[in-house]
């Protein structure tokens, strides 16, 4: 076996293998050989069909698989013994691979197209950041009580509508049959159009243009169910029946609203509610600053760290492996690939230089706590419902043969190299409103 190694740029090569006769035989015929003690054909004992017949039926197939075999063993170990940083798989010339004439040739002549990464540098000490510390607003703060309340208040169907009522009823255009029942909801609607909503008792009627009415497109898609493209061309006068008036009484602060929220007797009082969901506040914006400040650090180490990459070929491999991109959608989005690749030798090489390790138990952490924020779980340690919890993630993380213990475990591996480079980097922090923060994040 002759093996060569053909640099066409830094970062891009042929390896060119040939085979020979005596590099394949043994291995061919070792398989013919298998294949006559298992054949069964009719006019032959078991295991006493001639070789040649062997070799005339099924002898191209067995050839290519063990060719194959060989060639993938060759490359695996051309490339571990020469230590090449390779991304994605080898590419075969395809057209040099049908051009064999597997019938007669004796010598086979195989080429490949390999992407490589040179070495890099990234510096963790060097790369500086800002945390933004949100502030919790007592303003905020009883937005999102009054908001809380009426989640789980009281629904009740008034008489008379007042603002902020939702009015459900029948919509008919007076100049065609159109006619439908749908829900008028009072936030969808532009401001100077709400005093049309307040005062109407059931089985009354507005009328108004519907095109004026709606803050976007999409809510008057909504009301109308209609596709926004259909609710444009909505023309005429439309009146509005009313069916029943919705409205939702606040919950007040008592223990069932508290059991509601955090779970039977976890807060007692309203004093104690507001302190523990203050803190629960204030441990989301965490999350959300983090999470900012992780995108930020992110971004800098991509822009600041040099790595040519094998762009030629990333394309190729792209292509190659995922038959439903199109050419033209790649070279569009080529840009956010490069990106992600770059991410990714990044956070593979801080992992590798660091000794990274997530293990099961992390994994399964994260799950768990998944599921308790996804079911508004709330102190379970030591019950049953910690026991149910347990089994729940471990159920999940075996669906989809694994790929969900992939995908968390990918997670977890991520948060665990940020937390690193949060660690390694010059963080500077500044205190700042939840909306000037969400001004940061768009």
């Amino acid at each position: 076996m002759d093996i060569q190694f053909e640099k066409q740029t830094p970062v891009e090569a042929l390896i060119k293998i040939k085979l020979k006769e005596d590099d394949y035989q043994s291995k061919y015929e070792e398989k013919i050989k298998e294949y006559r003690k298992q054949a069964s054909l009719k006019g032959f004992r078991p295991g006493k069909v001639p070789t040649g017949l062997i070799k005339k039926m099924y002898g191209t197939s067995i050839l290519v698989e063990q060719i194959n075999k060989i060639l993938i063993d060759a490359m695996n170990n051309y490339i571990k013994e020469n230590d090449l940083k390779i991304i994605g798989d080898p590419l075969p010339n395809n057209e040099k691979a049908e051009a064999i004439d597997w019938g007669h040739a004796k010598e086979f002549d195989f080429e490949y197209q390999i992407g490589m990464i040179d070495d890099f540098k990234y510096d963790l000490e060097a790369t500086k950041a800002t945390k933004f510390e949100i502030k919790i607003d007592k303003a905020e703060l009883d937005k999102i009580f009054e908001g809380l309340k009426k989640q789980y208040g009281k629904m009740t169907n008034p008489e008379v509508s007042e603002e902020g009522d939702t009015i459900f009823g029948t919509l008919v255009q007076e100049s065609t049959d159109f006619s439908l029942d749908t829900m008028l909801y009072p936030d969808q609607i532009l401001k100077k159009h709400l005093k049309k909503t307040i005062g109407i008792k059931k089985d009354e009627s507005i009328s108004f243009d519907i095109q004026g009415l709606f803050k976007n497109d999409d809510d008057l898609a909504q009301f109308t169910q209609k596709t926004p493209e259909e609710a444009k061309n909505l023309k005429d006068k439309f009146t509005f029946t009313v069916k029943n008036i919705n409205r939702t009484e606040p919950a007040e602060m008592n223990q069932e609203f508290f059991d509601k929220i955090f779970g039977k007797d976890q807060v007692k009082t309203e004093k104690e509610f507001i302190e523990k969901y203050t803190e629960m506040v204030s441990e989301n914006y965490d999350k959300e600053s983090e999470f900012l400040l992780s995108s930020d650090l992110q971004k800098k180490l991509i822009e600041s760290v040099k790595v040519e990459l094998p762009e030629n070929f990333y394309k190729k491999w792209i292509l190659a492996a995922n038959k439903e991109i199109k050419e033209a959608d790649l070279e569009k989005d080529f840009e956010h690939y490069t990106r992600d690749l770059k991410w990714n030798l990044i956070k593979n090489r801080i992992s590798d230089e660091n000794s990274i390790k997530v293990e099961f138990t992390d994994v399964l952490e994260r799950t768990k706590e998944f599921f308790r924020q996804q079911y508004g779980l709330y102190n379970t340690g030591g019950t049953e419902a910690e026991k149910s919890l347990e089994i729940l993630a471990n159920n999940y993380l075996q669906e989809n043969e694994g790929e969900q213990y992939r995908n968390i475990h990918s997670q977890v591996n991520t948060e665990k190299i940020m937390d690193l480079v949060k660690e390694k980097a010059k963080i500077s922090v500044k205190k700042i409103s939840h909306d000037d923060f969400n001004k940061k994040v768009k």
